[in-house]
């Protein structure tokens, strides 16, 4: 990313941890990218509806309403239904990456606990329109 790209770029990042959503940020900001951190699902889809993000990292495990659901009414409203998701999760397990990517194709997926280089390449590649590809065994 250059400086002039990763000014603009900006990122909501949905999650019950405070955190984790400080970690994001840290990680995020030295890169020149605006993080808005929302706790919990439906202060996460508010936050997606009023800014409008370039990216959203979205947790699946979270207790007000789980990440599925928040994905799902993202992609049922038009008005936000084109802006990227990236799945930030402790499930690691091969069938919900498969589930995530391929089923309900959101647009990468990342496991907890993860370097910064993996989200910030994670956060490039979807902005460049490249979705993850899963490796078979």
């Amino acid at each position: 990313m250059t400086a002039g790209q990763a000014s603009t770029i900006r990122v909501v990042c949905i999650e019950d941890e405070t955190e984790m959503i400080d970690l994001v940020r840290l990680i995020l900001n030295r890169k020149g990218i605006d993080v808005i951190g929302a706790e919990g699902g439906r202060a996460g889809l508010d936050a997606v509806r009023r800014e409008r993000p370039d990216v959203v990292l979205l947790d699946l495990m979270m207790p007000d309403m789980d990440g599925w659901e928040v994905y799902q009414r993202m992609k049922n409203d038009p008005e936000i239904a084109h802006i990227p998701v990236i799945i930030v999760t402790a499930k690691s397990q091969s069938i919900d990456k498969v589930l995530g990517l391929h089923i309900a194709k959101v647009d990468d997926y990342i496991t907890k606990p993860f370097g910064p280089a993996e989200l910030v390449n994670s956060i490039e590649r979807v902005l460049q329109g490249k979705k993850t590809v899963v490796k078979r065994p």
